[in-house]
C-alpha cells in the first residue's frame, strides 16, 4: 500500500502540478517526499492524491496539491528561511514547507485542528514545524521578523499585523476577497514598501479572526 501512495505522489507531482506549470524543483521534490494521504481523515486516504480540496473536519479543508504547490512556489522559499503560515488545519502545507526551509510556525485558530496537526507532523518527521494556538490574523510577533508568510485561508484584505512581521526581500502569500472567491496574491517586501502582484482566483475557507471575518 504505501508503494501505491508513493507511486500516487509521483503521479501527483507529474500531472496535477509540473505539467500545469510550477517550476520549481524544490517544492516538487517537497510535494514528492511528504505523504499527503497521512493528512486527511483515514476514510479518505483512497482520494488523498486526486486534484481536489478534501474536508478535514470543523468546517477546515485541506487544499488541492496544485494551490498547495503554488503558493508554495510563490513564497521562494529557501533551506535558510523562516516562514510563518496563518491557518495550520491539517499540517500539510507546513509538512510541505518543512521539507524546504529550516523553521515553520503555524498559528492555528481552532485546538482540536491544531493538536490533530501536531499529531500528523509528529508522524512524518517534521520537527521543524511548531503549531500555536491562536488568532493568526495577528500573525506572531514574538518570533518576527519572518522570510516568507503564507495565509492558507481567506481575508477580506491581508491581515495589517503581517506587513510588519515580513522581512525585508521577504513574502506574503495570501487569498483576498470575499468569503466564496477570492484572489491570490504575493507581496515582496522592498524596504518600506511592498510590491504586488496576483496570481489568479482561488476559494478558501473564510479567515477568522480581529483582521478576518466574524465567526
Amino acid at each position: 500500500m504505501e508503494q501505491d501512495f508513493a507511486q500516487a505522489r509521483r503521479l501527483m507531482v507529474e500531472h496535477q502540478i509540473r505539467a500545469r506549470g510550477v517550476s520549481n524543483e524544490r517544492v516538487l521534490a517537497a510535494m514528492r517526499e511528504v505523504p499527503r494521504h497521512l493528512f486527511v481523515p483515514e476514510d479518505l486516504r483512497y482520494a488523498a492524491y486526486g486534484d481536489h480540496p478534501l474536508p478535514i473536519g470543523e468546517e477546515q479543508t485541506i487544499s488541492q496539491p496544485y494551490i498547495v504547490a503554488v503558493m508554495t512556489e510563490l513564497l521562494s522559499p529557501e533551506p535558510g528561511d523562516r516562514i510563518l503560515e496563518i491557518g495550520t488545519g491539517s499540517g500539510y502545507q507546513a509538512a510541505v514547507l518543512g521539507r524546504i526551509v529550516r523553521e515553520v510556525w503555524s498559528v492555528e485558530r481552532i485546538a482540536s485542528v491544531a493538536a490533530q496537526a501536531e499529531r500528523n507532523l509528529e508522524a512524518v518527521g517534521a520537527a521543524n514545524v511548531h503549531v500555536v494556538v491562536g488568532d493568526g490574523t495577528l500573525g506572531l510577533p514574538e518570533r518576527a521578523p519572518y522570510d516568507g508568510i503564507i495565509v492558507t485561508a481567506a481575508a477580506p484584505s491581508v491581515p495589517e499585523p503581517l506587513f510588519d512581521q515580513v522581512a525585508d526581500g521577504g513574502r506574503l502569500v495570501a487569498p483576498v476577497g470575499s468569503r466564496h472567491l477570492q484572489d491570490l496574491v504575493c507581496y515582496t517586501r522592498r524596504g518600506g514598501d511592498f510590491v504586488v502582484r496576483s496570481w489568479g482566483g482561488v476559494a478558501f475557507v473564510p479567515l477568522i479572526g480581529t483582521y478576518g471575518w466574524e465567526v
